[in-house]
C-alpha cells in the first residue's frame, strides 16, 4: 500500500512538473522577425531591434524570449510564405524590416502587432485607408521624405561644379521610386541634372552601374533601394574605378564605402521600433503606442573616402574609417 501511495504520489509530482514546463515555456514570448534581403546595412536594424528588446529584459540568452527570424532574400514569393507561416505561429509580434516586408506582413498578419523598421510613413507606403488611418495592427518607426532634401544638398556642400548626379532604382518599390522623385525635385532648384536606370536585382547592378557611369555623371546618390542595399560593394567598386563619389540618405552604407550621407542611424531605428515593442511585451497593451518617426539622423562621412576626394568635413559630420 505504502508503495503504491509512493508511486501515486510521484506520478502526481510529475504530471505537474510536466503542466509547470509546458505553461513556463507557454508564457515566454514570441516574436517573428522577416527581413527582405540579406544585408549589413539592414543588419543594422535589426541588431538594434533585438538589442532594445534584450536591455528591456527579453532576449533569448536569458530565455525570456523566443524569436523566429525568417529572411526572404529578396524573393517576393518567399516572403509571402514566411509570413503565413510565421503567422500560422501566433508570435505575440512581428518585426519587420524594409518597406516590402511591411507591407505584406501589415496585410497578412491577421491583427497580429507588426513593428516597423526602416520602412516609410504609412501613407508614403500605401497603407493608409481612405480616412488616412494606418492599419490599427501598426506600430514602430517610420522616416518621411524630407531627410532626401538635406541629403541632396550633399551635393552641392561637397560638389558645388556638380552638374549631373546618377542613381540606380527598382521600380517595384515605391519608397525607392518616392525618394527619386523627392530627389528630382531638390536637385533641379538647384539646376542638377538627375539621371536615373531602373534595376530589377542585383546580379543587373553592375551592367547599369556601368552603363550610368559612361553617361559622365559627377556624384553617384545612393537611394533607400533594397537592389543597392544588396548589391552596394558592387556599385562601390563601379564608381571607384571612375572615381566617382557616391552620396547617400542611408547613414549605414558611409561605413560600406559611400563618402557621406545624411539620414536615420540604422541602429538607432531599429532600437526605436524595439523599445516600442519591448513596452508591448510587458503589458500586450496597445493604446499608447502608434507608428512613430525615427528621432535620430546623422550626417556622416567616411574619413578614408574624403581623403580620396580632397574632401575636409567640417564639425557637422560624425566621422567613420
Amino acid at each position: 500500500m505504502k508503495i503504491n501511495n509512493r508511486l501515486l504520489l510521484l506520478l502526481a509530482f510529475l504530471s505537474f512538473s510536466a503542466c509547470n514546463s509546458k505553461t513556463d515555456k507557454k508564457e515566454i514570448p514570441s516574436i517573428g522577425f522577416i527581413d527582405f534581403v540579406e544585408d549589413a546595412t539592414l543588419a543594422k536594424a535589426k541588431q538594434g531591434f533585438i538589442d532594445a528588446l534584450s536591455k528591456n529584459g527579453f532576449s533569448e540568452e536569458n530565455n525570456t524570449l523566443k524569436i523566429n527570424y525568417k529572411n526572404a532574400q529578396g524573393d517576393q514569393p518567399t516572403l509571402l510564405q514566411a509570413i503565413d507561416l510565421m503567422v500560422s505561429e501566433k508570435p505575440d509580434l512581428i518585426a519587420s524590416n524594409t518597406t516590402l516586408a511591411t507591407i505584406n506582413a501589415v496585410q497578412r498578419s491577421k491583427g497580429i502587432p507588426v513593428f516597423m523598421m526602416v520602412a516609410p510613413r504609412p501613407d508614403i507606403a500605401g497603407l493608409t485607408d481612405k480616412s488616412g488611418n494606418a492599419p490599427s495592427n501598426l506600430f514602430g518607426t517610420y522616416e518621411t521624405l524630407d531627410y532626401i532634401d538635406t541629403s541632396a544638398a550633399l551635393v552641392n556642400e561637397l560638389f558645388p561644379k556638380a552638374k549631373k548626379v546618377g542613381t540606380v532604382y527598382s521600380q517595384s518599390e515605391s519608397q525607392s521610386v518616392d525618394a527619386l522623385n523627392r530627389l528630382k525635385k531638390v536637385c533641379a532648384t538647384k539646376g542638377i541634372e538627375v539621371i536615373a536606370i531602373p534595376v530589377t536585382n542585383s546580379s543587373e547592378t553592375q551592367l547599369i552601374t556601368q552603363s550610368l557611369l559612361d553617361k559622365n555623371i559627377d556624384v553617384f546618390f545612393a537611394l533607400p533601394d533594397n537592389v543597392i542595399f544588396s548589391s552596394f560593394e558592387t556599385i562601390v567598386k563601379s564608381c571607384n574605378d571612375k572615381h566617382i563619389p557616391i552620396l547617400t540618405s542611408e547613414a549605414g552604407l558611409v561605413s560600406r564605402g559611400a563618402l557621406a550621407s545624411f539620414g536615420a542611424d540604422m541602429y538607432q531605428w531599429g532600437y526605436q521600433s524595439g523599445l516600442q515593442a519591448a513596452t508591448f511585451l510587458k503589458d500586450k497593451n496597445i493604446i499608447t503606442l502608434k507608428p512613430e518617426i525615427v528621432n535620430i539622423r546623422l550626417k556622416v562621412m567616411n574619413s578614408k573616402v574624403a581623403q580620396v576626394f580632397n574632401i575636409q568635413p567640417d564639425s557637422s559630420f560624425t566621422q567613420i574609417q
